[in-house]
């Protein structure tokens, strides 16, 4: 009792209650989903807007690729900033952030600006990954976080899987056009920085020490050179080739020196100690694993519904619902089961299992597989991914001290974001290469030669040859997903290993008041 005691008068203001917390996390998921949106909202309408801006082919991959270089590059520094000053403020900043690169990108009048506006979007929304997860740990206990970590994973599913449906139909509706694709996030962002500003009470931690700088600019320069080698690597040069070596030794001797010099640093932006930490590994290591899953899943999907089954992008946006429907369900449904029995590794190990039997269920479809099949096979994928992304991080949250919770948060954040960055151009180049090859078998080499890689239009293709090309992009898909198999089944080895710990019951806020007060 005589250590009882002096916690209870270091702990903040009376815990937010049920509803005070759905309050403020109506602000936090209305950012979340503007924000992840925008990274996936553009993939159906580049073609429009690479035609309308006369842009070349190799601005198309930049469009998407420099908001997803500038979201990961930067989460670690949000996290870290969130341990040293005001949550809230933060998370405002990164909404201004992403409104004002939002409005940029959507009056641009040239491809050159809309990049510049795609950096913004991408550290405003890199603030947003890592803050919202951040604030829900300052606010709730782990014993609790359960229910509420369910609806964050379905924003983060909704909103990645939803942005190729809605970016479709505001192209294909005349009276808006591909502008509305940057500018639908904007009412949203002004609506969550106001709900923010009038729900979100939290106590203003201010400490007064440097952040290292120079670490974090080697971590941003050593990640960005790796995800812009994986994103050039298979098409504008090969993946064996000395510009691979470049980029590879480049980003890794970079890395290396940030490991020094964070090592060394009183504030490093990823406290090394963490790592230390059976659970934070390993659940890095699996929140990688489900990057790929999810983001590799969800791109060439869209792929498939066009080229190899012939949709429209509105209707191939539709197609993804199952997957959309199989997220939402699972990750609900198992955060509230948290909540109530306090077990959670059940369902990181069934959430990855079943992810790696919807990868091998859609390395069986071809150009003829039933659309009420490929939804089951989604729906599976789905339910995987669901149980998988969200409760990763409250196993890694509920492990380290409340003083690492920013630092621990956008580490699997930002680990996610890279395993799908890599993850998206790595089965993109074996996708490119698998289509090659089949297209040489049925074509021949000069045929393949002459098609140099481009995705043909479907539209101006004979019957008999456009019959031969969807079954080219069907199996090449299949073969896809047989390739992702094994990277889930990773997944399942990496959270059997994670050791359960007992949900703690205090909040954030509550356990950095209890880890400052002294035992004597």
């Amino acid at each position: 009792m005589s250590v009882a005691e002096p916690i209870a008068a270091e702990a903040p203001a009376a815990r937010m209650t049920h509803k005070e917390v759905i309050q403020a996390l109506s602000g936090l998921m209305l950012g979340m989903f503007v924000s992840i949106l925008a990274s996936t909202i553009v993939s159906n309408a580049l073609p429009r807007i690479i035609a309308d801006l006369g842009g070349s082919q190799s601005v198309y991959t930049w469009i998407v690729t420099t908001e997803l270089l500038a979201m990961t590059a930067t989460v670690p520094l949000w996290g870290k900033l969130a341990d040293l000053y005001s949550k809230k403020l933060l998370i405002q900043i990164s909404l201004l952030l992403f409104v004002a690169g939002s409005l940029i990108a959507g009056f641009t009048p040239n491809v050159s600006v809309l990049i510049v506006s795609r950096v913004a979007q991408g550290v405003g929304a890199g603030g947003m990954s890592a803050l919202a997860m951040i604030v829900m740990a300052a606010m709730i206990p782990p014993r609790e976080l359960g229910r509420y970590s369910g609806m964050f994973g379905a924003v983060f599913g909704v909103a990645t899987i939803a942005g190729p449906l809605i970016g479709g139909v505001l192209v294909d509706t005349d009276w808006l056009g591909w502008r509305w694709c940057f500018f639908i996030g904007v009412p949203f962002s002004v609506a969550a920085i106001l709900l923010l500003q009038k729900t979100l009470h939290l106590p203003t931690t201010r400490r007064q020490v440097k952040i290292d700088w120079l670490g974090a600019l080697l971590i941003t320069a050593g990640v960005s050179t790796l995800l812009i080698w994986s994103t050039l690597a298979g098409q504008h040069f090969d993946w064996a080739s000395w510009e691979t070596a470049a980029f590879v030794i480049g980003g890794v001797v970079l890395l290396a020196l940030a490991v020094l010099v964070e090592s060394k640093a009183p504030e490093p932006v990823i406290p090394l100690g963490i790592f230390r930490s059976r659970t934070v590994s390993l659940t890095i290591v699996a929140s990688v694993l489900v990057g790929v899953a999810l983001f590799g899943g969800t791109v060439f999907l869209s792929q498939y519904f066009q080229v190899a089954l012939g949709k429209s992008p509105t209707v191939a946006g539709l197609m993804s619902l199952p997957m959309i429907f199989g997220l939402l369900l699972s990750s609900t449904i198992a955060g509230q089961l948290i909540t109530k029995f306090g077990k959670w590794k059940m369902y990181l190990v069934a959430g990855a299992v079943v992810m790696t039997i919807g990868m091998l269920l859609l390395a069986t479809i071809d150009a003829g597989t039933s659309v009420v099949l490929l939804s089951i096979y989604m729906l599976v994928l789905g339910v995987g991914v669901g149980m998988l992304m969200q409760n990763l991080i409250l196993a890694a949250q509920n492990d380290v001290p409340a003083a690492e919770l920013g630092a621990t948060t956008s580490a699997l954040t930002f680990f996610r974001s890279m395993g799908g960055a890599i993850g998206v151009s790595a089965l993109g180049a074996v996708l490119a290469n698998r289509v090659t090859t089949l297209f040489t078998e049925r074509f021949g080499a000069s045929a393949a030669a002459a098609g140099d890689g481009k995705v043909p239009d479907l539209a101006t293709l004979p019957p008999q040859v456009l019959d031969v090309i969807k079954g080219i992009y069907g199996e090449a898909t299949a073969d896809l997903f047989l390739v992702g198999a094994p990277i889930a089944f990773l997944a399942i080895i990496a959270v059997l290993f994670i050791k359960e710990k007992p949900l703690s019951t205090l909040s954030g806020e509550e356990r950095l008041a209890q880890e400052k007060v002294p035992l004597h």
